[in-house]
């Protein structure tokens, strides 16, 4: 075998419009496969994202990384390189997930991470005997992503680093706990940092589900960290606060954001979705206050759809969002990803209207593919979207601003928040109704 092609799968785009600005980041998983691959071999890369797929390539594999988001349009791509009798490799959370449903699309399936198994992979494929599955490693394998594959490619100016896989919690609704099986395995710290030195950038983003599920690994990362001079956000949990020695490090560190899930305000919800752990009302205002006294912003998400969803629910979070003056706020409704326990669970109840969505060529993006207990489906998308117009109106967004100079933000933070806000106020209804899978066989905007 002497070449390989590599893609990278978009979600959809409407015809003759740019695609959404804020998903255009570095696809990390990639880069890592790419150094797994001997040097011996040439490697090929599309974005789908951001440039057209040469389907008449000469290659003598593909691989292509699966989201459930991208599944639809990941498997035509398959099909176009398998109608010419290429060799398809499908791997990531999805084929994981469902790797019978992948296997119809592909001629091996990569089910867990690539690490430990891709070399294998290869050789089978060079020999001709490909098998169905192979079944990969959640550790870390010692190397370094190889990133001059992004080269020449719209990014962007963000590098994705890597510090951990996993997340102790149980969460309903997340696919990553089910992944990984509730379990947190940390990468080892100089190779994080040999990372970071390698990228040549000086602001990041850590990827992982819960950047502080190991406090201990956290802080001597963030030691680390404080030698190099560079600015990180990343995912966590509003408990963190609850740990002095971590917010300090977390602060010293560099960490300018941090996206924290607070899901929902309402007691009965969060015990629904299993994240009854989280902090009560009034301790939650005090961590919130905690770490906006360390210097740190906070991208609070939130979730809608559960059984003690209300139209007061949305109020009350944009109230709460607003009142803290959060760096951004997410407002997403509910979605039964496939594998885990609430999909189960609205199977059993009976109250998936689209049982397979991600698959559905009339689903668009904030289309709602179950029944909600206390209203319809068209006004829980509609309230979302009204949520997000109010939490990124021109005036909040002002107010934040100089919310952000009063709390002594660094200079070279507000031009990233006011580009970066007046960018998701844009894509309010952008993503509103988009397509999966269509509109991207055209020349990238």
């Amino acid at each position: 075998m002497k070449k390989i092609t590599f893609v990278y799968p978009a979600i959809g785009k409407k015809p003759g419009t740019p695609y959404i600005k804020t998903w255009k980041m570095e696809p990390l998983p990639i880069a890592v496969l790419a150094a797994l691959t001997p040097p011996d071999i040439e490697i090929e890369f599309f974005d789908d994202r951001l440039e057209l797929i040469d389907y008449d390539s000469r290659t003598d594999l593909v691989a292509i990384t699966v989201e459930t988001y991208t599944a639809r349009r990941a498997y035509g791509i398959a099909g176009k390189f398998r109608e010419r009798g290429i060799p398809v490799i499908l791997g990531g959370y999805h084929p994981t997930h469902l790797p019978e449903e992948a296997a119809a699309h592909a001629d091996a399936v990569v089910v867990g991470n690539a690490e430990g198994i891709w070399r294998d992979l290869l050789a089978d494929a060079k020999a001709g005997n490909l098998r169905k599955v192979y079944q990969g490693k959640t550790s870390f394998e010692a190397i370094q992503p190889r990133r001059s594959i992004f080269e020449g490619k719209n990014y962007l100016k963000l590098g994705l680093v890597e510090t951990g896989r996993g997340c102790p919690f149980t969460c309903h609704f997340c696919h990553i706990t089910t992944y990984y099986d509730a379990k947190y395995y940390p990468r080892p710290v100089a190779d994080i940092v040999e990372d970071i030195k390698r990228s040549g950038k000086k602001y990041f983003f850590f990827v992982d589900d819960n950047f502080v599920a190991n406090p201990g690994h956290a802080i001597a990362l963030c030691k680390e960290l404080a030698k190099l001079n560079i600015r990180w956000s990343g995912q966590g949990t509003l408990t963190m606060a609850k740990n002095p020695e971590l917010l300090y490090w977390m602060a010293k560190s560099g960490c300018a954001v941090l996206l924290i899930g607070f899901e929902s305000l309402d007691e009965a919800n969060l015990k629904q979705m299993n994240k009854d752990w989280s902090a009560r009302l009034g301790e939650r205002n005090e961590l919130v206050q905690r770490i906006h006294d360390h210097g740190i912003h906070i991208y609070a998400t939130f979730v809608f759809g559960f059984d003690n969803d209300t139209p007061a629910t949305f109020d009350q979070a944009v109230d709460f969002s607003l009142r803290h003056n959060f760096f951004y706020a997410a407002f997403n409704h509910l979605l039964p990803f496939p594998g885990t326990p609430l999909y189960h669970q609205l199977a059993e109840e009976n109250r998936l209207t689209r049982p397979t969505w991600w698959l559905d060529g009339s689903y668009k993006y904030g289309d709602i593919p179950f029944r909600p207990r206390q209203m319809g489906g068209e006004e829980l998308s509609e309230r979302c979207v009204e949520a997000r117009k109010a939490f990124f109106s021109r005036k909040a967004i002002a107010k934040r601003g100089l919310t952000l100079l009063r709390r002594k933000a660094p200079a070279g933070l507000l031009p990233v928040y006011l580009m970066s806000n007046l960018n998701l106020r844009e894509e309010i209804e952008g993503k509103l109704n988009l397509p999966l899978g269509d509109g991207l066989d055209e020349l990238p905007k």
